[in-house]
């Protein structure tokens, strides 16, 4: 058996030495994947069972692996019940909309009994991403991890771990998703919590039922190790941390940070973190040898927001002659879930590895400036009937624009590509709020802001055009939080933030434009504003939206079109052939 895999890698093998020995450029590969999408039967929580949508059977699903400059190829066979979208949350897929995922927006979804094979091209990404499904409610059990590991022939820009962990955060719900999110569109309300948090798809130790099902990794003193942090979960910032182990921040969104030290981390929705463990707490034979990693809800909304707050663990083990199960983990605390003073500190310490490889889009003049408030909001209904404040309808918008997918069921980008009219509106998302207050206490400025209207408006970007946006959280409903905010297509440098009402005039001051972090997913803080900046170099039709998973729902997204350039090598790439009909 050995014999046999050994000689079945040979090719590779040499191909490797070559390129080490003789410094031959290594090609970059082509990869080919099958994702099926199908019902498996899951227990937790003592004897919650229920079937519920997978890929391949597995949850959390299958991991992406491949090098920075590969492409990967994914053949998506739908044999659940409903009809998918798939995404890769934080390629950029330079020139590719078509293999982007957003339901409605850039394909229209896979129906039952149909495949789809998408193109995912690892142009610039190095580190750790990850893929998730992308529509209704699907990615509560859809989603899985993309590492990137560097090219041939080069290597980390950190100590090259002795081995490395994926941790994905999410969330467990007994109930069938799919029911949950049906039953909350019908009546306008609040999603149902989660029943537990999970690392790895387990809730842990704390949770009933649990603790023989409880992710560990084994590790040895004087080891470094590498852990892949992602947060999936539909609507739970977390703070996590190693009990009584410090980690070294060097990647954020596969991108490469400078070594940051700190006991915990707080991750947002649709983040990943790459952090380095070094395992030195074995000092001797009467050391501890069991350690919890903690993952806690962060959160800072207010009470008529509630979370699932429910602590999720998993085990790190020292490899020792001691029989395990006999020793209780140690369990260190983190700071408190609504700590905004540690989020924030946590946050500011984040920077680029190196300065900007596009140093003119932090210091030249901005083409494109947009003020972008972000609100939960209302919708009347029918004899005040629905489950909303007062019997209205939950909604969520940008600049008080409420996002409504097409309703003509055909997605943005076909209509956008083939000059179909009457799909999204002609008047652009606008650039400002339709009116400027108070926006940190909009509660008591007796605006009738509240409600809104759905619309499926756009905003048209020059190729090439530098675009800075100004986030500002709003108060207009109580229960405002911080918002993950994702640009799909592209990452950009997250150059500033803080809290109450931004100022035109001071707070640009404060802007980091020399090594800000470079990111696709940033979190806006409740009745705070943060800053970002990118350049249109990718032509196609891209989302944005919370990742607060029913706040995308409600409406607080939008989309960019970025116009094609003057040359071959930056025009949309035409259709597939097997794009998915609507």
């Amino acid at each position: 058996m050995f014999f046999s895999k050994l000689f079945s890698l040979w090719p590779i093998t040499v191909g490797l030495m070559l390129c080490c020995l003789f410094s031959i450029p290594c090609e970059a590969k082509i990869h080919h994947r099958t994702f099926v999408i199908q019902e498996a039967t899951y227990t937790r929580l003592c004897n919650h069972t229920k079937s519920m949508l997978t890929v391949n059977g597995s949850y959390p699903g299958p991991t992406i692996t491949a090098r920075k400059g590969d492409t990967v190829y994914v053949k998506v066979i739908n044999r659940g019940n409903n009809n998918i979208t798939i995404h890769w949350h934080g390629v950029m897929q330079p020139r590719d909309p078509w293999s982007d995922g957003p339901e409605y927006i850039t394909q229209c979804p896979i129906q039952p009994g149909a495949n789809y094979t998408q193109r995912i091209q690892l142009t610039v990404e190095e580190g750790t991403l990850w893929w998730h499904a992308h529509s209704e409610f699907d990615r509560a059990t859809v989603h899985g991890a993309i590492v990137i590991y560097p090219k041939l022939g080069t290597t980390f820009p950190f100590q090259k771990p002795h081995k490395e962990f994926t941790l994905i955060l999410g969330e467990w719900w007994n109930r069938n998703t799919t029911d949950l999110y049906r039953t909350a569109l019908d009546n306008g309300g609040q999603f149902d919590l989660s029943d537990a948090n999970t690392i790895n798809g387990q809730p842990g130790d704390f949770q009933p039922c649990s603790s023989n099902e409880t992710f560990k990794v084994q590790v040895e003193q004087g080891r470094v190790y590498l852990l892949r942090v992602i947060n999936s979960a539909m609507e739970n910032s977390f703070l996590f941390k190693v009990s009584n182990h410090n980690v070294t921040v060097v990647g954020t969104d596969a991108s490469y940070t400078k070594p940051y030290v700190n006991e915990f981390i707080m991750i947002a929705p649709g983040q990943t973190m790459d952090l380095l463990l070094e395992a030195n707490q074995l000092q001797n034979s009467s050391s501890p040898f069991r350690y919890y990693i903690i993952t806690n809800l962060y959160f800072d909304g207010s009470r008529n927001a509630t979370r699932d707050n429910k602590t999720a663990v998993a085990i790190l083990e020292y490899k020792t002659n001691h029989s395990p199960r006999s020793i209780t983990p140690v369990f260190s605390s983190l700071p408190k879930s609504n700590d905004t003073n540690a989020s924030a500190s946590f946050t500011r310490g984040l920077r680029s590895l190196v300065n900007s490889d596009d140093p003119a889009l932090l210091t030249q003049a901005v083409d494109v400036k947009m003020y972008i408030t972000l609100s939960t909001n209302e919708q009347l209904c029918p004899n005040s009937s629905c489950a909303g404040p007062n019997g209205t309808r939950f909604a969520a918008s940008m600049n008080n624009a409420s996002f409504l997918a097409p309703e003509t069921k055909i997605d943005v980008l076909d209509a956008y590509y083939n000059s179909i009219a009457g799909v999204y509106t002609t008047d652009d998302f606008p650039d400002q709020p339709p009116l400027f207050f108070d926006f940190a206490d909009a509660q008591n400025q007796g605006l009738n802001l509240k409600l809104v209207d759905k619309s499926t408006k756009v905003r048209v970007l020059e190729y090439n055009s530098t675009v800075e946006i100004v986030f500002q959280g709003t108060n207009l409903v109580d229960g405002q939080v911080t918002h993950p905010i994702h640009l799909h297509g592209h990452s950009f440098y997250f150059i500033g933030s803080g809290t109450g009402n931004f100022d035109n005039t001071t707070d640009p001051l404060s802007y980091n434009l020399v090594d800000p972090p470079f990111v696709n997913t940033l979190g806006v803080p409740k009745n705070g504003w943060a800053t970002i900046r990118f350049r249109a170099l990718n032509p196609g039709v891209w989302f944005m939206h919370c990742h607060y998973e029913q706040h995308t729902i409600w409406g607080m997204d939008t989309v960019f079109i970025t116009k094609n350039g003057n040359s071959t090598e930056a025009t949309i790439l035409p259709p597939p052939a097997d794009k998915p009909p609507c």
